[in-house]
């Protein structure tokens, strides 16, 4: 799929349980959820979450008079999936989620969510303005590349989804081995490994758009990119160059974000002073 060209979806949606169902361009279900009233704000979760985990945003982004849609990524929670997905399936996910929500006047992702929104956009997807919270984009292509997804799927094909979440958080986030074993034994990596087949589509998204070109960075949205004072050097460097590169691209800073961690009620006023 080339930058700019438009991505088309299957039938729009249908309720389930209380949540509504998007059918994406392949067939997979992926499920979302809307509330409140006024304009449409799709949130696009990062890696190792769902659409639960977007509820506080969601609920903040409510009460400042948006209405806002939660999904789960494919393989997460309610959504489907299909075997060998690439990113460009995630692509048309997002897509069926905007049509299957009437539209989107704004798309607010965080960490790889971010990175899937602007992919989105440069691939046509009618997304609205852009508001991209640290995203990990590897400008400098000194990151992991296309031999740790490979080797995640080799762990989820083999049964070991705890493992495979271990080496995304080692080798895909960075995170220190202490932090990891401390998840081991307090049963985190056990209630992630449900998640174990999207830290794979979050690799490939990731390497996918490694040091993207211009035709990635060109999106003919208004774009804003956040950030908190006190985060990851390389999402405090990836967000500042991101802003850098993009056209006209606003760098917003907010403090009470925290080790990549976004502060619901800030970030919901960054988005309404701006739609």
């Amino acid at each position: 799929m080339g930058a700019r060209e438009a991505v088309t979806t299957g039938p729009p949606t249908c309720l389930h349980g209380g949540m509504s169902i998007a059918t994406s361009a392949d067939g997979t279900e992926i499920f979302f959820h809307a509330a409140g009233e006024g304009r449409t704000v799709i949130i696009v979760n990062g890696a190792l979450s769902t659409a639960s985990d977007a509820e506080p945003l969601a609920a903040a982004l409510t009460d400042a008079g948006f209405r806002a849609v939660v999904w789960d990524r494919r393989a997460r929670a309610g959504s489907g999936d299909r075997a060998g997905s690439t990113p460009d399936d995630e692509v048309a996910d997002l897509a069926a989620v905007i049509a299957a929500a009437s539209g989107a006047d704004a798309v607010l992702g965080h960490s790889s969510g971010a990175v899937l929104a602007l992919y989105a956009a440069a691939h046509g997807v009618p997304t609205g303005a852009l508001f991209l919270s640290e995203p990990p984009i590897d400008f400098e292509g000194h990151g992991f590349g296309d031999e740790l997804a490979e080797k995640l799927q080799t762990l989820v094909d083999d049964g070991q989804g705890e493992e495979a979440i271990a080496t995304f958080q080692r080798d895909g986030i960075g995170l220190p081995d202490e932090f990891i074993e401390a998840g081991r034994s307090n049963g985190m990596l056990t209630a992630l490994a449900p998640l174990a087949q999207s830290t794979v589509y979050d690799t490939r998204l990731t390497v996918r758009m490694r040091m993207p070109d211009a035709a990635l960075l060109d999106v003919a949205v208004p774009v804003t990119v956040l950030r908190g004072e006190q985060t990851f050097p390389f999402l405090l460097a990836a967000s500042d160059r991101l802003a850098a590169e993009i056209a006209d691209a606003e760098l917003v800073i907010v403090p009470e974000s925290v080790m990549h961690r976004p502060d619901p009620a800030a970030t919901a006023r960054v988005v309404a002073d701006r739609l």
